[in-house]
């Protein structure tokens, strides 16, 4: 059920219950007076009250009875249980409504004959438990119009007994809810609709609270966590999750939400009961109560296990290959050129004192060859940026500075005031490529002048920053988003770091990724 639908109905309640409670209560007094009346000296029949002198009380009451079934959008009915007369008076949009005319209704009977069939036992039940027990009776039940609609009504209903304390008759007044009722029958409607649709659903479907404490969990959330709806009722969804920087980064997500109503997105490691833990991608979405000043919080999920496992093997793969495409060039091809160099320099010599012109094409042959020698280890410096040694990212970025400084002409300068030891060369070649990214975004589209590629060892983690003075981190951030940045991201996230992006102090933007340190 949609909070907005959810909220309408409450609204309407609020509008129309305090009306038709006085409405109840003005009714019940003047029952409660015209009772007194028949009550006090000698009983007289229905017929008798309406012949009653208009200057008497009880003639009065009764005109205030009527004028008020007039305007009273509800069935006022008193019935004598000892008995005698009864007598049954319908508003006319009552009787508009059931389409019998006023003096079908004289019958008590009538009424009782027009009863659903599914509800006249239980309200035969509830009314003799009221005559019983001398508590009021309410309860709902259908009638059957003349046009054989079924329609619904709420009763509320008082025993009046005898000074010796014996049931005398029955007084109350009844109020058409079918409008409310398929109100109500419509919201189920609606409401089991989504209920299918979130329990057959594929995605990981949450529902928060605004303190991150869970109230709605789908099939396919248990099925992927492994816990079920009443495990983790109540808890906040991040005393699932694996990391420290994923509870902080869900935490600060969610306050954003809360504060502003706006989308997020994020990634955590759920951790399942048997310890394993599987990759969610959440988008989440602030949903309104108009009830309340909290909203609700709609996640939905998917799990992206077996993609990452994909994506991580695919880029070990391409890593794999690059590398051993690289040492071919350098060993291979690279010794084979140099060989082919040397031989047209022993060349050149010897034909030097016999043919100066044969020689001087064998000079521009082995500077051909030289050049081509220098292009391939370009080449292979470019698919293998980083050696396979612990200085190797320390060394490439280093080398990366003075290419920048040499190709665009702008001061870049590598800072590492203690050694940065990183083994893993698959991590290495990630934290090349965002320093790579963040420089080419930084000359491109900031117009920086000034730059600084900076490793150190910070709280135990590495940390590698590109600091530079550009334009800066524009207002609307979308413009940001683009594809080098989803790759420093995806970079960053394939070894375990978390990429930041904040301005720099005085101008500029420092892109930082902060990265485990493992042995």
């Amino acid at each position: 059920m949609s909070s907005v639908a959810r909220s309408d109905v409450h609204r309407q309640n609020r509008e129309e219950n305090p009306r038709q409670r006085a409405d109840l209560n003005t009714a019940e007094a003047l029952l409660r007076a015209l009772a007194a009346a028949w009550t006090s000296g000698e009983h007289k029949t229905a017929e008798a009250v309406q012949n009653l002198p208009t200057e008497s009380s009880e003639s009065n009451i009764e005109a205030k009875y009527r004028a008020l079934l007039e305007q009273v959008p509800a069935v006022m009915f008193m019935a004598f249980v000892d008995g005698r007369a009864a007598e049954t008076c319908v508003s006319p949009d009552i009787e508009s409504a059931l389409g019998y005319a006023p003096e079908d209704w004289q019958n008590p009977a009538r009424w009782y004959d027009r009863i659903h069939p599914d509800d006249k036992h239980r309200l035969r039940v509830e009314t003799t438990q009221m005559i019983a027990s001398g508590k009021p009776l309410r309860s709902s039940y259908r009638v059957i119009a003349q046009s054989g609609r079924v329609m619904w009504f709420r009763c509320d209903a008082q025993i009046v007994r005898r000074p010796d304390g014996h049931p005398r008759f029955v007084h109350g007044v009844a109020f058409d809810i079918s409008d409310l009722k398929e109100t109500e029958r419509a919201l189920q409607r609606e409401r089991n609709f989504v209920s299918g649709i979130l329990e057959t659903v594929g995605a990981l479907i949450t529902v928060l609270d605004h303190e991150g404490r869970i109230v709605r969990f789908n099939r396919a959330c248990e099925s992927t966590t492994g816990y079920k709806f009443e495990e983790v009722r109540g808890k906040h969804i991040w005393d699932f999750f694996q990391l420290p920087e994923e509870v902080a980064r869900s935490q600060s997500g969610l306050s954003h939400l809360v504060a502003e109503s706006s989308a997020h997105e994020c990634q955590s490691h759920w951790i399942r009961p048997d310890g394993s833990t599987r990759l969610i991608a959440w988008s989440c979405l602030s949903l309104l109560d108009n009830d309340g000043p909290h909203p609700y919080i709609i996640a939905t999920g998917i799990d992206i296990t077996e993609r990452e496992h994909l994506e991580r093997a695919l880029l070990d793969v391409s890593a794999r290959e690059q590398r051993r495409i690289a040492q071919d060039l350098h060993d291979g091809l690279g010794q084979h050129l140099t060989g082919t160099a040397f031989m047209a320099k022993a060349h050149e010599k010897r034909l030097a004192n016999t043919d100066p012109a044969a020689a001087a094409d064998a000079a521009k042959l082995v500077r051909l060859v030289n050049e081509a020698v220098q292009k391939t280890r370009e080449l292979a410096r470019g698919l293998l940026p980083v050696m396979s040694d612990a200085q190797g990212l320390m060394s490439a970025l280093q080398f990366w500075a003075e290419e920048v400084q040499d190709v665009f002409g702008i001061p870049c300068r590598f800072e590492c005031a203690a050694p940065v030891l990183i083994r893993d060369v698959v991590v290495s070649t990630h934290l090349y490529h965002i320093a790579q990214e963040a420089v080419t975004n930084a000359i491109k589209h900031g117009g920086a002048r000034n730059l600084v590629l900076r490793l150190a060892i910070e709280n135990g983690s590495g940390a590698l920053q590109i600091l530079d003075d550009g334009s800066g981190i524009p207002e609307q951030r979308e413009i940001s988003q683009g594809m080098g940045l989803h790759i420093m991201r995806y970079r960053s996230s394939m070894i375990g770091g978390r990429l930041e992006i904040s301005p720099n102090e005085g101008q500029g933007t420092v892109v930082c990724c902060t990265f485990p340190l493992t042995e």
